[in-house]
C-alpha cells in the first residue's frame, strides 16, 4: 500500500537561515519556478524519510501573516488553501522574540507546526541557553534545534516532521494565544456569527478570521464576502472593535499586537536563560570578519587586487633572470646564422 505524500511549507524571517534548512533537507532534489500569477520564486524539493515520502515547499520570507506584501500573501494563502500537512517555523535562535511573532500568527491559524531552532549554536556563543523542549511545551509545538549550515539536527527534524504529519508527535496540541477577557469576549461574539454558516468554518479557523477582520485585513474581508451572511458579521466585527478601541484608548491591531508580544515575552522568560558569552579565539574572529554581509566582498576584492598585482611584482625576478640567460643564446644563434 502506497503511503500518502507528506506536503511540507517551509516559513520564517528573512535571514534565519530558512534557505539552508531547504537546501539540508532536500540536497540537490529541487526544482525553481513562480507562484502562480506572480514572479516571486517557487522552490521545492523531495526526499524520503522514515518510509514516508516528502515534499518540501520553500515559502517567501516574511515577518507575519498578514496581507501586506506579495509575500505574506502567498505564504498565508498556501498555508489556509493548499492546506499542508506541517508547517516547518524557521526561528533564529538567537532573535526568538522578534521570530516568535509569525510563530503566534501560526498558531492562531491553526497550523500544524514544527520549530527549527536555527543556528542555535551562535545563541550558545552569546551565552543564551534555550529549553527547547520547556517551549514547544508552551508553544504546543515540537522544537528541534539545528545548525543548517552543518546540517544539524536535520535527521531529528524530519522525525519530528512525520510524526507530526502522522499525529504521534506528543508535544503537538493546538492552543490559543490569550488575548485577555475583554478581547476573548469580542471575539467569541464575532464567532457566535460565523458559525450561523457552517461553510465557514469548514474552510478557515473563525478564531484566526475573527482576528483579522478585528485587525481591519482586507484580504480577510475579501474572503468573508464570499459567503451570503457576511454583512451580519462585518455589523459585529464594527460593534466588538469599537467596544475595545474605546475601553483601551488605542487600536485594535497594537492591542492584539501588544497580547502577542507579551505571551512571546512570558515563553522566552521561562525557556531561555543568559549566561556568560562564550569566549572567542582568533580564528572565530577572523571568521567574522572576512564573513561578514558588509565586509565580506570588500575583503575579497582586495584580496584579489593584492593577488593580481603581487603575481605580476614577484614574477618579475623570475622573468628578469630567463630574459638574460636568453638574451645570450639568442645572439650565439645569430652569429652562427648566414
Amino acid at each position: 500500500m502506497k503511503t500518502r505524500e507528506i506536503t511540507v511549507g517551509l516559513v520564517g524571517n528573512p535571514n534565519c537561515g530558512k534557505t539552508t534548512i531547504f537546501n539540508a533537507l532536500t540536497g540537490a532534489r529541487q526544482k525553481v519556478a513562480n507562484w502562480s500569477g506572480v514572479t516571486v520564486e517557487k522552490r521545492e524539493g523531495r526526499l524520503k524519510h522514515a518510509g514516508a515520502a516528502i515534499r518540501v515547499i520553500d515559502l517567501p520570507g516574511i515577518y507575519s501573516l498578514t496581507s501586506y506584501s506579495m509575500e505574506e500573501i502567498i505564504t498565508r494563502d498556501f498555508i489556509i488553501d493548499d492546506r499542508p500537512d506541517v508547517i516547518v517555523n524557521v526561528v533564529d535562535a538567537g532573535n526568538l522574540e522578534r521570530n516568535l511573532y509569525l510563530t503566534t500568527q501560526l498558531i492562531n491559524i491553526g497550523a500544524r507546526s514544527v520549530i527549527a531552532l536555527n543556528m542555535f549554536d551562535e545563541a550558545a556563543n552569546k551565552g543564551l541557553v534555550i529549553d527547547s523542549e520547556r517551549l514547544g511545551t508552551l508553544l504546543g509545538m515540537p522544537v528541534v534545534k539545528t545548525v543548517g549550515t552543518r546540517s544539524i539536527g536535520i535527521t531529528e527534524l524530519l522525525d519530528r516532521i512525520v510524526q507530526v504529519a502522522q499525529g504521534a508527535d506528543e508535544t503537538a496540541r493546538h492552543i490559543h494565544i490569550p488575548f485577555g477577557d475583554d478581547v476573548e469576549a469580542e471575539i467569541r461574539a464575532i464567532q457566535q456569527k460565523m458559525r450561523e454558516d457552517e461553510t465557514i468554518g469548514k474552510r478557515y479557523s473563525t478564531r484566526w478570521l475573527s482576528v483579522r477582520l478585528l485587525e481591519r485585513d482586507t484580504d480577510a474581508v475579501k474572503k468573508l464576502k464570499a459567503y451570503p451572511g457576511h454583512e451580519t458579521i462585518m455589523e459585529q466585527v464594527a460593534k466588538s472593535r469599537a467596544v475595545l478601541e474605546k475601553h483601551f484608548d488605542d487600536d485594535i491591531e497594537t492591542i492584539i499586537s501588544d497580547r502577542r508580544y507579551g505571551f512571546i515575552a512570558g515563553a522566552v522568560r521561562e525557556s531561555v536563560k543568559k549566561t556568560a558569552p562564550r569566549r572567542v579565539d582568533v580564528s572565530d574572529k577572523i571568521d567574522r570578519v572576512i564573513t561578514n554581509r558588509y565586509l565580506g566582498f570588500p575583503i575579497l576584492f582586495l584580496f584579489l587586487w593584492a593577488l593580481f598585482h603581487l603575481t605580476f611584482a614577484l614574477g618579475e625576478y623570475p622573468m628578469n633572470l630567463i630574459e638574460s640567460g636568453v638574451h645570450p643564446v639568442g645572439l650565439a644563434v645569430e652569429r652562427l646564422m648566414p
